[in-house]
C-alpha cells in the first residue's frame, strides 16, 4: 500500500486522494500498525485506560481488538482518549522535569495507521538533499559537501544593522 501511495504521488504531484480513509482503518494496515506498537518499546506502558499491548494480546485478542477499532473508525464513534501525563527528569542531570503524554494502545495504533498512509503522500514532495525528521535520513548524514559557510562576523553584522536602522528611524521625521 505505502509503495503504491508513493508512485502515485511521484507520478502526479496534484493528485487529489479523496479515499485515504479507506486505507486507513483497512484491516491490514490496522495489523501492521498493531504489530508497530506492540514492538515498540513504550508497548509495556498503559494510558489511562490501564491497557498494555501484552494486555490486549492476552486478554482480548488482537484480531477482536482491532475488529472493534476498525468499526468504531468506520462509523465515526473512535475519540481518542486523553493522554496519561507523566514527569520525566529532563537529560542531563539538571534536575528538572518534563511532561510526557502517554496515548492509548488504541489512540497509538491509530496514529501508527494514519503514519503509515500519510508518509508515503508527503515523502515524495522532498527533494533528495532535505533531512530531517525522515525515514532513513538524519541531518547527522548529511554530506560534508552540502554544508553552506560564510566567511564573517554574524553577531557583528546583526548590532551593525540594527543600529543603522535604530539612527535612520531616530534621525527621519
Amino acid at each position: 500500500m505505502q509503495t503504491k501511495l508513493r508512485r502515485w504521488t511521484v507520478a502526479d504531484p496534484g493528485r487529489r486522494f479523496d479515499d485515504l480513509f479507506n486505507f486507513v482503518h483497512d484491516p491490514a494496515t490496522l495489523l501492521v500498525a498493531f504489530d508497530r506498537v506492540a514492538g515498540n518499546r513504550g508497548a509495556r506502558t498503559p494510558g489511562v485506560d490501564g491497557l498494555t499491548a501484552t494486555d490486549v494480546e492476552e486478554s482480548i485478542g488482537v484480531p477482536g481488538f482491532l475488529n472493534d477499532l476498525r468499526t468504531a473508525l468506520k462509523d465515526g464513534s473512535f475519540r481518542p482518549l486523553p493522554v496519561r501525563e507523566r514527569s520525566i527528569p529532563k537529560p542531563g542531570g539538571s534536575g528538572k522535569v518534563r511532561k510526557l503524554g502517554i496515548p492509548t494502545i488504541a489512540d497509538r495504533v491509530v496514529q501508527a495507521a494514519l503514519k503509515l498512509v500519510l508518509e508515503p503522500i508527503f515523502e515524495a514532495d522532498f527533494e533528495p538533499v532535505s533531512y530531517g525528521f525522515r525515514l532513513r535520513r538524519r541531518a547527522q548524514a548529511r554530506s560534508p559537501r552540502s554544508t553552506i559557510s560564510a566567511p564573517g562576523d554574524i553577531a557583528g553584522c546583526w548590532m551593525r544593522t540594527s543600529r543603522r536602522a535604530s539612527t535612520r528611524s531616530t534621525t527621519q521625521p
